[in-house]
């Protein structure tokens, strides 16, 4: 792009951005130096990551469209239609590149290593047999076929359920000449089976159920001619409405939508690419699809089902080394007491390189601790299983008041947290759903102590979710104080989360909606004035997604000025860097590697006071306005001192996971001809060892 067209659209777009990051995701499965189980495991993850970009982005898109929404955008200045067929190319691009690498790199260099999804065209008569058995056993009882004629619509197809498509001949026992028939494939069934060695011939065989199902689909139709047996996949809308104004039970209201997510508007058809173009165009007018929402795939239709392979085959030397997450010095003791170590100091914990075992060790601490009046929390995401659940349980049996705000609307976990809150409320916790329009997203533990000197409040902030499986592999910054004027930012934001009344000034936490997103650009915009004064300005930040216009406009302002600034920005950037006159002191990169790059740092050189805040925030406009988020900052100079080393400047001086942000948007991967350095690698070898801090 040139520099003139760059200048006329100061912002790239979202939808695309997002597909930048799948491609440098896809790039660590093309990296013949990653472990070959992991390549396989990147594979999978963009397409998981796909599903989702379709479920909430391209239906985003198709619902401006129906909408008719013609007008370009003003930031990035296309319409939807020309984003919808942005995105099509794009996606083919990086779905011929998964299938190429799949195909012709990873499955056979598996093979080579005793592990292999059989086809049907290599089977055996030994495997044959044992498949036809496996077959009749636990596959055929399950199956419905539906042949599909007046009295048999086409049937309701699951949001990415595998099915298939088969083309007929002939007339059946009732003289019907039935041309086409589903069969779907219940979710009960395992989508890959393990071989017995004696069978596969290998160490590790496996079969897809597809590949079941097709041997044996003629079976499914006695006395019809098949001529054609196809896989397809739809994708919908998974996105849940819910009418604030329609709405008396927000629990009850969303047990109802979770129902029919499963069913909502179609985005994309996945099928296999033998699938006839008859049966295509058929299967797309079911779905009132167009030809571009069409998917064709060299194999089968649904790679995040190859996700379970790394983790049933004891294979550690295809897999990443394993590593032991240290502890900080204060908690090396384990009859240490929790409370003096945090009251002697506020103290550090940098996840997954550090256990998250301090968090929950806190709070089991607090179940147990008479002295320990009230646990309050927030809760996004936990998962289904929970220990930090569990000891909110047990804290309330002991007689804490225990206050849980629980976010029902956390995307793709809104069952699991409406079945937590039933099991909450049961032993007396005070559940509530944070503000109606306003999710939750902000990570906060508080603990009321009577101390011997009097009521204090020990709390933790967190850049992460309070999710024990994630904390071991995203990169997450937690604090643990018992900072007095902290601690009554805190219990303020829970009153006005729990209650009603006017916001009120806090003294160190910057709050979403409120003063979020003004102090963020107060403190840029300061950084821009001391440039132009002629003194120090210096701006870096840490997040996954940066895409709030009006902050970006500050940046480029800044840029302009003078600011040194550097963007370490996992996934979507809207802001385009290093563009003549406009940001040419901005450097944006990207850090994708064995770890989830995750927490959120701010850094202000605020005239040599040199401001340093953690947030739950990315530079969004609905982390800003939409959600209720903190940013707080870290007050020990010794901590933020760590935070400046181990959250920036180590992914700053990456030169092996770092891809930096082109002017148009492109990435281009850093690379050195000095020592190789990664930040997730240097971590991992000085935070893990014992007694490190």
């Amino acid at each position: 792009m040139s520099q003139d067209a760059v200048h006329n659209v100061t912002f790239i777009n979202r939808e695309l951005s997002l597909l930048q990051f799948q491609r440098r995701v896809l790039a660590q499965a093309a990296d013949a130096e990653m472990p070959l189980l992991e390549r396989l495991r990147f594979l999978c993850i963009v397409s998981s990551n796909l599903d989702e970009f379709f479920e909430v982005r391209v239906a985003g898109v198709k619902e401006r469209i129906r909408l008719g929404v013609i007008e370009p955008d003003p930031e990035d200045g296309m319409t939807p239609a020309q984003l919808l067929a942005e995105i099509s190319v794009s996606v083919h691009q990086i779905i011929a590149e998964q299938y190429r690498l799949l195909n012709d790199e990873i499955l056979p260099a598996l093979e080579q290593q005793g592990i292999a999804v059989l086809r049907r065209d290599r089977w055996s008569d030994a495997l044959r047999a044992w498949v036809t058995g496996y077959f009749e056993h636990e596959v055929a009882p399950v199956l419905t076929p539906i042949g599909l004629d007046p009295a048999h619509p086409f049937p309701r197809v699951l949001n990415k359920s595998l099915n298939f498509a088969v083309e007929l001949s002939g007339e059946d026992a009732f003289g019907r000449d039935t041309r086409a028939a589903i069969v779907q494939a219940p979710r009960a069934l395992p989508r890959i089976i393990p071989v017995p060695p004696e069978i596969s011939g290998i160490d590790h065989g496996f079969i897809f159920l597809s590949s079941v199902v097709h041997a044996h689909v003629g079976a499914l139709f006695p006395g019809m001619s098949v001529l054609g047996c196809y896989q397809f996949r739809v994708t919908r809308n998974s996105d849940l409405f819910v009418d604030e104004e329609e709405v008396t039970d927000l629990r009850t209201t969303l047990k109802g939508e979770l129902q029919q997510r499963h069913y909502g508007d179609s985005v994309r058809l996945e099928v296999a690419d033998n699938c006839s173009q008859t049966m295509a165009d058929f299967l797309l007018r079911q779905f009132n699809l167009a030809e571009g929402d069409l998917y064709r795939t060299p194999g089968i239709v649904n790679l995040v089902r190859l996700m379970q392979l790394p983790d049933r085959i004891d294979r550690p030397d295809l897999t990443f080394p394993p590593y032991q997450p240290g502890l900080p010095a204060e908690f090396q003791d384990a009859k240490q007491d929790l409370f003096s170590v945090i009251r002697a100091r506020d103290v550090l914990l940098h996840h997954p390189y550090q256990r998250f075992a301090p968090v929950i060790n806190l709070l089991r601490a607090a179940a147990d601790d008479p002295a320990v009046l009230a646990v309050k929390m927030t809760v996004y995401r936990t998962g289904s299983e929970s220990i930090l659940m569990e000891h909110l349980i047990r804290a309330a049996q002991k007689g804490k008041e225990v206050t849980v705000v629980l976010e029902l609307m956390a995307r793709f976990d809104e069952e699991a947290n409406i079945n937590w809150a039933s099991r909450l409320e049961e032993v007396g916790v005070h559940v509530v759903y944070g503000v109606f329009g306003f999710k939750t997203h902000a990570k906060l533990l508080m603990l009321v102590r009577r101390d011997d000197d009097g009521l204090r409040r020990y709390v933790h902030l967190g850049t992460g979710n309070y999710h024990p499986r994630t904390t071991a592999f995203y990169t997450d910054f937690g604090l643990l104080t018992s900072n007095a004027a902290i601690g009554e930012d805190v219990a303020e934001l829970f009153k006005q989360i729990t209650g009603v009344g006017k916001a009120t000034q806090l003294t160190h936490l910057w709050q979403a909606p409120f003063a979020l997103h003004a102090n963020v650009l107060a403190h840029i915009r300061a950084e821009a004035a001391a440039a132009r004064a002629g003194r120090k300005a210096r701006i870096m930040a840490k997040m996954n997604a940066l895409l709030e216009s009006e902050v970006i406009e500050a940046l480029y302002d800044a840029s302009q000025a003078g600011v040194d600034i550097d963007l370490i920005v996992r996934g979507p950037c809207a802001l385009r860097p290093g563009v003549e006159g406009l940001s040419d002191n901005i450097r944006v990169r990207s850090i994708v590697g064995r770890f989830l790059e995750h927490h959120r740092i701010f850094f202000f050189h605020a005239d040599g006071e040199e401001k340093m805040y953690l947030s739950s925030a990315d530079w969004m406009d609905r982390n800003f306005f939409r959600r209720i988020e903190v940013a707080f900052p870290v007050l020990d100079p010794r901590l933020k001192r760590r935070v400046m080393k181990e959250g920036l400047r180590a992914y700053l001086n990456d030169n092996c996971m770092a891809w930096e942000m082109l002017p148009d948007g492109q990435y281009r991967r850093k690379t050195s001809r000095g020592p190789r350095r990664s930040a997730q690698q240097s971590l991992m070898a000085e935070l893990t060892g014992q007694g490190k801090r």
